[in-house]
């Protein structure tokens, strides 16, 4: 179909979006890096789904496009005008939008944006959680896909019952109209994250997107350095001693202390702390929320880094300690108990010694190890901003 087909098609009936072939073309425009691996995964049952679910013989024809349309920008109006300049240059009936930065428009965490007057969806991935994200972005898509494809009768009939969510995720979702702040706004339903669920849910997703467990391999200085360490000190008669008189909370102590050691040191020497240069409330919350996530995000890297050494550790005493050794240095006969313990206070003390290493990182690559694709150029933007 043709533009100008398409055009006049929209002008009978803009809101019910099927070609003159009958088939509904369905582009899912999906940032770069995870948005498109979940596009990816959508597309393959996404269309049977919606031919299933919209009966009457109707077929939908799904295509990924990856493009980073959020780049240097997280403002709503700017991301939908985007959007509507990129469907209108394609032959896309509908267009649903996915991105893994976290969305705000006054003061409201967004979820799921809808454009019935353009044929679009926009959906925040961290705003659906940091479990069963698949699924849940699944069955976000079909309900827009289906929404924004109904005929206009069919939604007047029952608005309320008709929401672009899993009913699970419904309860905590509330749908909000927007006032008239422009073209893209005039027409449209957001659907946002209510509540102190609908914050932990957004901040879930935020620590997903950022995927914590790839701080281990990317900070290969401090791990180093880390490594290295609890060697030494496994074969340290002195360490030996000391861990042999530490009870267990003293050694809890330790490992808390030199874990929230490594998680600040990483926060300061990388400058990951988020300062917002704006005094509106809405910039200080979302200045909460970005810093709620870094913390989150580098205190999950740092415990599965801690547990790393402890396994490693553990490993290596096992294959040095000897009891004729032991006993000569500590004057008690080697358990099996001691084992654990040489190795769990080996891995705080390994930990200090990577916090130490990790200042041989540069920023860049901290940030790296740490963030996503998206949250590293949404802070390069802003670190432009204020130079």
């Amino acid at each position: 179909m043709g533009t100008g087909e398409r055009g006049a098609a929209d002008e009978e009936d803009p809101l019910m979006r099927v070609s003159s072939q009958g088939v509904t073309v369905v582009a899912l425009l999906a940032d770069p890096d995870a948005p498109t691996d979940i596009a990816q995964r959508l597309a393959r049952t996404l269309p049977a789904r919606l031919a299933d679910r919209s009966g009457q013989g109707r077929r939908f024809a799904v295509e990924v496009v990856s493009e980073p349309f959020t780049s240097g920008t997280e403002d709503l109006p700017t991301l939908l005008r985007r959007i509507m300049q990129r469907g209108r240059a394609e032959n896309w009936d509908i267009v649903v939008a996915l991105t893994d930065l976290p969305l705000h428009a006054d003061g409201r965490r967004i979820v799921v944006k809808l454009s019935h007057d353009h044929g679009l969806a926009l959906v925040s991935l961290p705003s659906l959680g940091g479990l069963r994200l698949q699924t849940r972005a699944l069955r976000v898509v079909e309900e827009a896909v289906l929404d924004l494809a109904a005929p206009p009768a069919t939604r007047a009939e029952r608005p309320p019952r008709r929401q672009p969510v899993p009913r699970p995720v419904a309860r905590r979702l509330a749908p909000h109209r927007p006032g008239r702040g422009g073209e893209e706004e005039a027409v449209g339903l957001r659907y946002v994250a209510r509540g102190p669920v609908g914050y932990l849910r957004v901040l879930a997703g935020m620590v997903r997107a950022n995927r914590p467990w790839r701080l281990v391999s990317g900070l290969e200085k401090a791990l180093a350095a880390a490594l290295a360490t609890g060697a030494i000190a496994t074969l340290d008669d002195t360490f030996w001693n000391i861990a042999e008189a530490l009870s267990v909370p003293r050694l809890v102590i330790a490992m808390v202390g030199s874990v929230a050691l490594m998680i600040g040191w990483l926060i300061v020497d990388g400058e990951l702390w988020h300062r917002s240069t704006e005094g509106s409330p809405g910039a200080r919350q979302r200045a909460r929320l970005y810093n709620a996530s870094t913390v989150l995000t580098v205190g999950i890297g740092v415990l599965v880094c801690y547990v790393g050494l402890l396994v490693v550790n553990l490993v290596w005493a096992l294959f040095i300690l000897n009891d004729r050794v032991f006993s000569s240095m500590t004057e008690t006969s080697l358990r099996s108990e001691d084992y654990l313990t040489l190795s769990w206070f080996v891995a705080s003390v390994a930990t200090v010694g990577g916090a130490l290493g990790s200042g041989l990182e540069s920023d860049e690559a901290i940030r790296a190890a740490a963030y996503s694709k998206r949250e590293q150029e949404r802070r390069r933007r802003l670190q432009d901003d204020h130079d």
